[in-house]
């Protein structure tokens, strides 16, 4: 009887509730912000089966089984209000979840939240206790020779290249079989793009997932290997730091033009020759095609990077992307069917009925004619053209490895034509590299654009990796950017200066020169007409 009224009394004591760095969300509010933006992805009852969820890789959050990737806790554990809510804030690069924070008020934010945590009984459980890891600070000397070294000692002894690849692109010998645990593919992470990174790019970012590691995904914890001293924390952020440094130091701009300088000398031939080191790099984002049935949302080249040089009369353009496998190529065959099986193409064509060994190809994309000053910047339609407003194109296969050109009618016309531009390409640790090459000006004037210097010229990339399936419609694309041929500096431009300079010095020192002699005259002046006073 006593221990009956004590609990009843334990049950009513008013018994604190625990502090919250957020305040009290609404679910039911949450759940309208949901229906409306979240739904139509992470499906009506959030187990990431939405409308357009057959369209994604990798595939939206499953809510229901409350397994995230990204957090600050340990593995296993689920994530705090604040990883959450991060999420939700800057979006997961490389995905499709994009940030909400410019888009939801902050109230929105923090109720949708809460919603989508009523979708798995684990948050309501009471025995699960979500504490966020203490992570230790970064050692100094990070980007110096001996700590990359040091990181990339233990990239090689706790296993990265399996996955990753030797150089950090991806292409592992491990790569073809990864999945997730539902079951779906999953590319390694190219680790020269810390910019697509979902979780955040940075240094401090690289180390919290590595001793936090991916649920859900083959990408481990490692925070048991400090536990068992196979490795020091500091190691740890060691790997970190050599991780970081297989990027660019902050993400590439998007520029409009192309600037390609004038050099002595013919233009290099090879994608290795040591001109392309002095060279401007340029980075163009490439999306997939998704206008043109059979449409694709899985694209595999997420962009290029251009540089370009001539000679007065021939140009050279080197353009260079991360493809994880040299296709076609037999042991990514099974990862291509899994690809094909999973994302959904179109969504009236039915998919592939097998995986095949299509060669990777590049297409660069010129009109037919430059625009006329007198009309402005007009071009064709940037998806290849159309059939009475065609586009000129180079382009080139690994499988016949060759370079050709025609021109473009359309996404499903293409008439190649006898003249072609030079190509040499290489293959090396994921990347390839490939330079085009042709005259400036060429004597079929009616079907070759002709490359004039001083003019801003419209360029457009497509690319295919023929392991993803990719082939036909399903592509990567780009919008119009512009190439632009610079004319060598004539050399009155650096003198012209100099001369004025000088001139204008002179001019000033005169001045200064007559206006000291006036003072001097003035100050004899003046003695004599005080003389002559007295």
């Amino acid at each position: 009887m006593i221990s009956g009224l004590l609990l009843l009394a334990l049950r009513a004591a008013p018994f604190p509730i625990p502090h919250s760095p957020f305040p009290l969300q609404d679910t039911t509010k949450g759940k309208a912000v949901y229906v409306k933006w979240c739904a139509g992805c992470h499906g009506d009852g959030g187990a990431g089966d939405g409308a357009g969820a057959a369209y994604m890789l990798p595939r939206p959050r499953n809510f229901t089984v409350g397994l995230y990737k990204i957090r600050t806790t340990a593995s296993g554990q689920l994530p705090t209000d604040a990883d959450l809510l991060r999420a939700i804030d800057e979006g997961l690069a490389g995905s499709a979840m994009p940030g909400w924070k410019g888009r939801l008020s902050q109230p929105e934010r923090r109720d949708v939240m809460a919603y989508i945590k009523t979708f798995s009984s684990f948050f309501a459980d009471t025995s699960q206790h979500v504490v966020p890891l203490k992570f230790s600070s970064p050692p100094g000397g990070g980007t110096g020779a001996a700590a990359l070294k040091v990181g990339r000692q233990f990239y090689d002894s706790i296993g990265c290249r399996k996955c990753h690849g030797d150089q950090g692109r991806g292409d592992g010998p491990s790569a073809p079989t990864l999945k997730d645990d539902a079951d779906f593919p999953i590319f390694a992470a190219d680790l020269h793009q810390n910019w697509r990174f979902r979780g955040g790019g940075s240094v401090e970012d690289i180390y919290r997932r590595l001793r936090t590691g991916l649920d859900g995904t083959p990408m481990p914890s490692f925070a048991d290997l400090i536990d068992q001293k196979f490795l020091t924390d500091e190691e740890l952020w060691r790997l970190a730091q050599y991780v970081r440094s297989l990027s660019s130091a902050a993400p590439p701009d998007v520029r409009d033009v192309v600037h390609a300088p004038q050099i002595a000398g013919t233009v290099p031939a090879s994608p290795d020759d040591s001109t392309w080191a002095r060279a401007a790099r340029y980075w163009f984002p490439l999306v997939g095609q998704v206008i043109h049935k059979s449409r694709w949302f899985a694209p595999a080249v997420s962009g290029v990077w251009v540089q370009a040089v001539h000679d007065g009369k021939t140009l050279a353009l080197r353009v260079s992307w991360d493809d994880r496998t040299e296709s076609p190529d037999t042991a990514w065959l099974r990862f291509e069917r899994r690809i094909l099986e999973t994302v959904a193409g179109d969504d009236s064509a039915p998919p592939p009925s097998s995986a095949e060994p299509w060669p990777d190809q590049l297409a660069v994309q010129f009109p037919a004619r430059l625009p006329q000053e007198s009309g402005g910047m007009e071009r064709p339609y940037f998806l290849m053209g159309a059939a009475n407003d065609p586009v000129y194109q180079w382009r080139w296969t690994s499988s016949p490895r060759r370079a050709f050109a025609g021109l473009g009618r359309g996404i499903e016309r293409f008439d190649t034509l006898p003249g072609a531009p030079a190509g040499q390409a290489t293959y090396d640790h994921g990347e390839w590299r490939l330079v085009l090459s042709r005259a400036l000006a060429t004597p079929d004037t009616a079907n070759e654009v002709q490359l004039e210097a001083g003019r801003a010229i419209p360029m457009a990339f497509f690319a295919w990796d023929g392991s993803s399936g990719e082939h036909g419609s399903r592509m990567e694309v780009s919008t119009w950017y512009f190439l632009a041929l610079d004319r060598p500096t004539p050399p009155g431009v650096f003198i012209s200066p100099v001369l004025a300079m000088l001139v204008t010095l002179t001019l000033g020192l005169v001045v200064v020169r007559r206006a000291q002699r006036r003072g001097a005259f003035r100050g004899i002046y003046d003695d004599k007409t005080a003389t002559t006073r007295r």
